[in-house]
């Protein structure tokens, strides 16, 4: 794998990761909380880190190319959304400045969240199933599987960046705005939810 095909892929992976979507609204509505935005973006990172594994391994073609674990993984990756989108949008707002700075829950609960939304999302894994091979050499003095893998963590590696930078800046503007913090966060959770119940609707009805 050469350090330009290497470029190539970081360059498409980050416009892919600039795209909104459910990782965005998980991270828009860790920012909205304080202490939050590290366990959630270390959350996704994981969830990315399985896939990679996954995939360098050779367990994501096999899950891909069986119809029934792709239901399996698709129903529990969107019932997973519309079950967080629906907590976080249910989720009682803070009601004055001083309580958006007070210290809100974080660390192991909010990284498991994290995991569960990059790692269960079937769209996910059939992103890296389809992107990371064709950046792969097969003449390369690497293995294929090494190649994977390194793509893979490249990727991790600019979601982990952008979703920290994107939380910092939510956590930043929202921190004195108790009013745009719940609007924030209601929006995240209604995104997620739609994202999920989207995702079980092309399954079950399709």
């Amino acid at each position: 794998m050469s350090a330009s095909s290497l470029a190539a892929f970081w360059l498409l992976a980050a416009l892919l990761i600039v795209v909104p979507g459910a990782d965005w609204a998980f991270t828009l509505a860790a920012g909205a909380r304080s202490r939050a935005v590290g366990p959630a973006v270390a959350g996704l990172a994981a969830g990315y880190c399985a896939l990679t594994a996954a995939v360098s391994a050779g367990v994501g073609a096999l899950v891909a190319g069986s119809p029934a674990a792709m239901t399996a993984l698709t129903v529990a990756g969107g019932a997973y959304l519309v079950w967080h989108g629906a907590t976080t949008l249910l989720s009682r707002p803070a009601a004055a400045p001083a309580a958006v700075a007070a210290p809100a829950p974080g660390g192991w609960p909010v990284f498991r969240r994290g995991v569960g939304v990059s790692a269960l999302n079937p769209k996910a894994l059939l992103l890296f199933l389809a992107l990371l091979p064709q950046f792969t050499d097969p003449a390369a003095p690497w293995p294929v599987p090494a190649q994977l893998a390194a793509l893979g963590l490249t990727f991790t590696a600019t979601c982990a960046a952008f979703y920290t930078a994107l939380g910092t800046a939510a956590r930043t503007l929202l921190s004195a705005r108790p009013r745009a913090t719940a609007a924030v966060t209601r929006t995240a959770g209604a995104a997620m939810l739609l994202l999920g119940a989207a995702l079980l609707a092309g399954r079950l009805v399709g």
